[in-house]
């Protein structure tokens, strides 16, 4: 059911980008760091954090990601929707493999916060794509608008 209910999240914030060109998804809204495709970014950091070194313990340098989620928001010259896009859908397929070999009842160690069950695990992550999800449709709808384009339903 957990699994079920982030996947559904996890589809709503790869679909925010559909449609759109490379200058509308890194568009810049709000005086903060996020844009649509920052979102993907950035969700693809809060993966990696839970699914991966949380489970593996695995440093941070390790995995390949920042040590702050801040800067997961920052976008490279290179980043493209395609680019980010299939990064965060491999990564989820990553975080379920390796969610898989668990019970909800688990307890993974390598998180700085200490020893967690992996309903929190999963709890806390779809939470944060539920989230970033609310913020990636205001701002879709805001570029479709400013565009003259009609907002997906």
């Amino acid at each position: 059911m957990y699994e079920t209910f982030l996947d559904e999240h996890r589809a709503d914030i790869v679909a925010s980008l559909d449609g759109l060109t490379e200058e509308q998804a890194r568009r810049s809204l709000v005086p903060s760091r996020t844009t649509l495709l920052g979102l993907v970014k950035h969700l693809t950091f809060v993966e990696k954090v839970w699914f991966d070194e949380a489970i593996t313990g695995r440093s941070r340098a390790e995995i390949g990601i920042g040590p702050s989620p801040d800067e997961s928001f920052v976008l490279a010259d290179d980043d493209t929707i395609a680019g980010v896009r299939s990064s965060y859908l491999q990564t989820c397929e990553e975080s379920r493999k390796a969610a898989a070999a668990l019970s909800i009842d688990d307890v993974v160690t390598g998180n700085r916060r200490g020893p967690l069950p992996m309903r929190w695990i999963y709890l806390h992550v779809l939470r944060e794509t539920a989230q970033h999800c609310g913020h990636a449709d205001i701002l879709r709808e805001q570029i479709l608008a400013t565009d003259g384009a009609p907002s997906r339903s």
